[in-house]
């Protein structure tokens, strides 16, 4: 039972950020609402696509675990919006609140004990909860950690940042 608690306790960290990757918070911290849809040189995306496809792909992960009629969306287009599609505060907002409502509801996957992280999925037996939450941590922080580059090479990043002072 202790093993499964520091499990637990490993993943919610993983989850949340912190230790050795940003939060999505902190990374979208302080972000001027007029520099949702500008783009990076080189990239067809801007820091919306990326956090849209951070929302998509998460609650992707999070239907397969709870839901075993749900349907992924087609790879690789249904992950992210097109490219030359933008989108307003309001649509900024929805992004950001539904990619936390779903971490969210990830963790408390996790934080249920009636869960057994490790049990076959009954839906996919090739899977459990644990590899999707981990699946689902290792993909966040990737992009979290994208968010962060695009926003210092925009010229975005608060000069005051803790992470790149010293």
């Amino acid at each position: 039972m202790k093993e499964d608690r520091s499990l637990r306790k490993e993943l919610l960290d993983l989850l949340e950020g912190g230790n050795a990757h940003f939060s999505f918070e902190e990374v979208l911290a302080g972000l001027p609402p007029d520099s949702i849809n500008r783009k990076p040189p080189n990239t067809p995306y801007s820091l919306w696509h990326f956090v849209e496809h951070l929302r998509i792909a998460q609650w992707d992960i999070l239907e397969f675990i709870r839901n075993p009629a749900h349907v992924s969306p087609d790879y690789p287009y249904g992950y992210r919006p097109a490219a030359g599609w933008r989108t307003d505060v309001a649509g900024w907002e929805r992004s950001c609140a539904g990619f936390l409502a779903d971490l969210e509801a990830l963790k408390e996957l996790v934080r249920d004990e009636r869960n057994d992280l490790l049990a076959p999925l009954p839906h996919s037996p090739s899977y459990n909860i644990l590899r999707e939450v981990v699946l689902a941590a290792d993909h966040n922080a990737y992009h979290i950690g994208e968010i962060a580059i695009i926003r210092q090479v925009l010229g975005l990043w608060p000069a005051d940042n803790r992470y790149l002072t010293g």
